[in-house]
């Protein structure tokens, strides 16, 4: 059975149709996938603003204008000099 010249065209209208969906196929998925990526990047940048911002609270709450009340609220006090004891380890200790 030979494919004559309608054939031919049918086939090829057929190849090329397929083609095409295909191709849109890939478009819709790739679009979708763009939407799905900058939606994470928008989360991610939340995400790292909230870091930021949580890193700086800890830092202000753990300063010495922010500490050295609050002890002296729990009766603390700061050592003096001589009160302060540096412990050395020998290099060759230990390991």
């Amino acid at each position: 059975m030979k494919v004559r010249g309608r054939g031919w065209v049918a086939l090829w209208l057929v190849s090329f149709l397929g083609v095409l969906a295909w191709v849109v196929a890939r478009q819709t998925a790739a679009h979708v996938t763009a939407i799905e990526l900058r939606g994470v990047q928008d989360e991610r940048s939340a995400l790292e603003a909230r870091r930021v911002e949580l890193l700086r609270r800890v830092r202000a709450a753990s300063s010495r204008a922010v500490l050295v009340p609050r002890a002296e609220s729990l009766g603390l006090r700061l050592p003096v000099d001589s009160e302060i004891v540096i412990l050395r380890i020998p290099a060759n200790e230990g390991r």
